[in-house]
């Protein structure tokens, strides 16, 4: 029955000769030019080449592009489903590029690159990826994207049990592809992983002057926190760059700093094979360096615009019903690419605790504001402080009646789980009233090779304690290959961390090192963690707008993707949440190139052809 009935599942792309060599391979990446175009798209390159008046094209263009959609729409059309789907949202897309508004407000025209491109029938490097990206654009239009060339069984001869088990061995050769990809990720639970670390961990303390029974101490960790190159030299190797960027980062005092505790999971070789997430995490590119340096002064390095959302000091709030309180601005160490971290002086420093007068003026702020009924304490990382002053704080919040949830933000599960001593846990159950309050805390795993023995041990002790927890995970550059998130996901319910948020990267450009693109994310949303149980696929993708807040990126409501830069950067426009309350401005952000992260995905062994799909995800 198998065999009879289920189809080839491939992992590579085919062609009507069969299957890519390796050759076509790399020409699908980087070699197609103006005459694949041509081949694909005899009309619509016609109405390009038609005229040298640009409006004379455009006019052209959208009549073609108004004709081809027709044709979705006939009985005649016999192709897949899902090509055409794919093919309606491809010719919307290109609506939308040849449009004079958006060519207003993005402050760059598709057409005209295009119509330059083809009209001189070559292009000059720095259009490689902006042609990529229209050329499989034109193409999915057209109803040759190529999409569906992997089939399911033909069930339509079949019903009942017949069809159930043919499925279901459908079923099984996904999943075992999904989970040879998710296997192939190593975590900090892999015994051998477990036990590597051990080593490190004996070597990092005997070098610092500790041991045993200080390194379970979290405050001999903040004594030890690595601040300099010259602590860092021989705890761990480290290349050219990394030592160059480390020097960089604190002669110019951007904030630097590693725990004891995170340090040890970074493997001693600076291959970045498995602890690359983790060396990327605290130890920033010389990109990045260069990115602060040069925007320092200008004020953008407030991405999210938080001094136009404070309405009161340590008081943030975009949303009607929930508010941040901020009492300590610093962290056990620093994150590279945090959103506050342009704020932050160093990890752990002995400024950061708020002034006694402002915190208070802060709570009587909440006070005064009944309507906000939640409120999210972070920072900086509030469990830094002493539980004296914790318990204080949260005192003063369990006053307030009408606050019926209190969230507590704090990475410290990740880099410091030591932290959360019985005394600590004791204390937040204490406050944790399903009859007037609910306490959580929300973290932020971004790998599963952060996910250890004594990060599984720390939520653990926080569940029994009768909290809930929760991660918001970044999607960046070091997680967002094929299932490398998914194996995070799966590893985080298993130890008790419901998933939450997947951030897209920010658009700050300092940061444009750890970046993916938009269309990778809504990717691996659709293609893999839909191949998950519903519970471990309880977070949300979304896009930080500044000043405004979360944007939902699964649902076209909420972004259009409105033009191309000429150096192939996608352009969006977001809708604020607010749009169907009050009136409010939309945001217009460049996203950075695919062809680029697909050469990224590349030089780190990956096949591109496995990402293929990414130019169709708006």
């Amino acid at each position: 029955m198998k065999d009879d009935h289920l189809p080839a599942v491939r992992n590579s792309v085919g062609t009507e000769e069969g299957l890519w060599t390796e050759n076509q391979r790399a020409s699908a990446l980087e070699e197609i030019d103006v005459e694949d175009l041509k081949q694909v798209a005899p009309a619509l390159f016609d109405d390009i080449c038609s005229s040298a008046d640009l409006e004379v094209v455009r006019g052209r263009a959208f009549k073609s592009l108004y004709e081809l959609e027709l044709t979705y729409h006939l009985p005649s059309w016999t192709a897949s489903s899902l090509e055409r789907v794919n093919a309606l949202n491809c010719i919307q897309v290109l609506r939308n590029f040849l449009s004079p508004r958006n060519e207003k407000i993005s402050g760059y025209s598709t057409l005209q690159v295009l119509h330059q491109i083809v009209n001189e029938g070559q292009m000059v490097a720095d259009h490689r990826a902006f042609f990529m990206d229209i050329y499989h654009i034109i193409k999915g239009a057209v109803g040759l994207s190529e999409l569906a060339l992997e089939e399911s069984p033909d069930l339509s001869q079949m019903s009942g049990r017949e069809a159930a088990k043919v499925r279901s061995d459908f079923l099984d050769v996904l999943s075992e592809r999904a989970c040879q990809r998710v296997m192939s990720y190593p975590t900090g639970l892999d015994p051998e992983v477990v036990e590597r670390r051990r080593e490190n961990r004996e070597r990092i303390a005997q070098a610092l002057g500790g041991d045993a029974e200080k390194w379970d101490s979290h405050k001999w960790h903040l004594i030890n926190v690595i601040r300099n190159l010259q602590d860092l030299d021989g705890l761990v190797d480290l290349t050219a760059d990394e030592r160059k960027a480390i020097d960089l980062a604190v002669t110019n005092r951007i904030p630097f700093g590693i725990t004891p505790y995170y340090l040890s999971l970074m493997d001693k070789e600076p291959h970045r094979r498995y602890d690359h997430a983790i060396r990327a995490q605290v130890i920033p590119p010389l990109s990045y360096i260069d990115g602060v340096l040069r925007m320092r002064g200008t004020g953008s390095l407030d991405f999210m615009r938080e001094g136009d959302t404070s309405p009161i000091d340590l008081v943030t709030r975009r949303y009607p019903m929930i508010a941040i309180l901020k009492p300590y601005n610093s962290c056990a160490q620093i994150c590279v690419y945090c959103q506050r971290n342009w704020e932050i002086d160093e990890a752990v420093s002995p400024d950061a605790l708020a002034p006694i007068s402002k915190l208070d003026e802060a709570l009587s702020w909440f006070q005064e504001h009944p309507l906000v009924s939640e409120i999210l304490i972070t920072g900086g990382d509030p469990v830094l402080l002493h539980n004296d002053r914790i318990r204080r704080l949260l005192s003063r919040v369990a006053e307030m009646d009408h606050i019926r949830r209190v969230r507590i933000g704090t990475r410290l599960p990740v880099v410091l789980p030591m932290r959360f001593d019985q005394q600590l846990i004791d204390m937040m159950g204490d406050f944790n009233d399903p009859s007037k309050r609910e306490l959580c805390v929300v973290t932020h795993f971004e790998h599963p090779y952060e996910v250890t023995p004594e990060a599984m041990w720390c939520i653990n002790k926080i569940r029994r304690a009768g909290l809930s927890v929760y991660n918001q995970q970044v999607f960046t550059m070091e997680n967002s290959r094929r299932f490398e998130t998914v194996a995070l996901r799966l590893l985080l319910k298993q130890i008790g961390v419901d998933p939450y948020y997947t951030f897209n990267t920010k658009g700050k450009e300092e940061t444009d090192w750890y970046r993916v693109p938009i269309a990778r994310i809504l990717q691996e949303r659709k293609e893999e963690a839909r191949m998950t149980p519903g519970l471990a696929r309880t977070d949300a993708a979304v896009f930080n707008i500044p000043a405004l807040g979360k944007n939902n990126i699964d649902s076209w409501q909420n972004h259009d993707l409105i033009m191309i830069s000429p150096a192939g950067e996608r352009i969006y426009e977001f809708h604020p949440w607010e749009k169907n309350i009050v009136a409010a401005p939309t945001y217009v952000y460049r996203d950075v190139p695919i062809l680029g992260y697909l050469r990224r995905l590349q030089e780190r062994g990956e096949d591109p052809m496995e990402y293929n799909s990414i130019w169709y995800y708006f």
